[in-house]
C-alpha cells in the first residue's frame, strides 16, 4: 500500500514575508549569503577530530535481520496493518510462533 505522495502548497506573499521579517530579526542565525557558501568546509575539514570519533551507530546489539522479498495475500498484510506501526515484527512474531522458534 503506497502513501500518497504530500502536495507542497506555495506560501502566499503574506506568509513569505512574515518568514523573512523572522530570518532579519535573528542576528545570531543571519541566512546565508552566496560568499557564505563559498567559504563553508564539510564538517569532516572543519573539525576532523570531531568527525572521527563519529562512526556512526556502532554494532548491532541484537543478531541482523535479514531482508527478503515475500509475496503474501492481500488479507494477511491488510491484518497485521490493521493494528498500526510494527506490523512487521508483529508478522516476524507469528512466524517464529509458528515455525516453533
Amino acid at each position: 500500500m503506497r502513501k500518497p505522495k504530500r502536495k507542497i502548497r506555495a506560501l502566499s506573499d503574506a506568509e513569505e514575508a512574515r518568514i523573512q521579517a523572522g530570518i532579519a530579526a535573528d542576528p545570531d542565525n543571519p541566512e546565508w549569503t552566496a560568499q557564505d557558501f563559498k567559504r563553508a568546509k564539510p564538517f569532516a575539514v572543519a573539525l576532523p577530530a570531531l568527525a572521527k570519533s563519529w562512526r556512526g551507530r556502532g554494532p548491532q546489539k541484537q543478531p541482523t535481520k535479514v531482508a527478503v522479498s515475500l509475496r503474501l495475500t492481500r488479507e494477511v498484510v491488510d491484518r497485521f496493518k490493521a493494528d498500526g506501526p510494527g506490523w512487521q515484527t508483529r508478522m516476524d512474531k507469528a512466524l517464529k510462533k509458528a515455525a516453533g522458534l
